[in-house]
């Protein structure tokens, strides 16, 4: 069996900056623990896996990979994926109807900008948190904690942010993704996101992150339109609104790589 691989930085204008994605279109569904492996394998935060929807309704199912387990909800690696479809594949409609383990998901495109429309898990005070959080975090000064499917942790500033150094031995044990942001200086708001708990340390940037912290700072800060700054070592911007139970997320994306995989 001879698969093609693609690999997409997802969040960005600049090859090597922004989040890395391995995007692999299929005819049929392959078996689950072969796409296990294939995403073990490429090593990266996630390997999106794209295949031709079953019902009229929907264009693709998708499913995500880290190297070590599958996931519900990824940004980047959907950002990817309509990038090779839109870019590479030259899907002909202005919109892509995905399907997935979150539900529906629709991405359009708007000249470079791909934008996705995601769930908006709106996250809420959360007093139960693990008592040794602050010690994860390097000691770090937390304003409070938040949580829909992942901790949201709010720092004090901007700063706080970019130089936290996380236990990530210690981040494991609780259990939890955590994502840590605080207002930025020159965007809305600025985060981090560590998953040790499913193979990914640090995230360069996290779509899926955003649809926490796209309805907290809108509530925070009375503003619809956002704008965002992943401040991991690679970087990443994006493009963001609040829109009824929906948020959108815009992007850019850079083709970095063709592959074929043989099994």
């Amino acid at each position: 069996m001879n698969l093609t691989l693609y690999q997409i930085d997802a969040f960005t204008n600049d090859l090597f900056k922004g989040n890395p994605a391995a995007v692999v279109p299929l005819d049929y569904w392959i078996d689950e623990e072969l796409m296990q492996h294939i995403a073990m394998e490429n090593n990266l935060a996630e390997t999106a896996f794209i295949c031709p929807g079953m019902t009229e309704e929907v264009d693709f199912d998708i499913r995500w990979f880290t190297p070590v387990s599958e996931i519900d909800l990824c940004g980047h690696a959907t950002l990817a994926s309509a990038y090779v479809l839109f870019n590479i594949m030259n899907f002909h409609k202005e919109e892509i109807i995905l399907s997935c383990k979150s539900g529906i998901l629709k991405v359009k495109k708007d000249g470079d900008v791909i934008w996705m429309d995601f769930p908006s898990w709106k996250p809420e005070r959360f007093n139960d948190y693990p008592s040794e959080l602050q010690e994860a975090l390097g000691g770090v000064e937390i304003v409070g904690v938040y949580k829909h499917r992942d901790l949201l942790v709010e720092l004090m500033n901007e700063d706080a942010v970019k130089k936290c150094i996380p236990d990530f031995g210690l981040i494991n044990k609780t259990g939890y993704k955590i994502i840590i942001t605080a207002p930025g200086k020159e965007v809305d708001f600025v985060s981090r996101f560590f998953a040790p708990t499913v193979g990914v340390n640090e995230d360069p940037v996290t779509g899926s992150a955003h649809s926490q912290l796209i309805p907290f700072w809108s509530d925070k800060l009375g503003k619809q339109k956002l704008s965002a700054h992943q401040l991991s070592q690679r970087g990443g911007l994006l493009r963001c609104e609040q829109n009824g139970d929906r948020v959108m997320m815009g992007g850019n994306c850079v083709f970095y790589m063709k592959g074929e995989i043989t099994i």
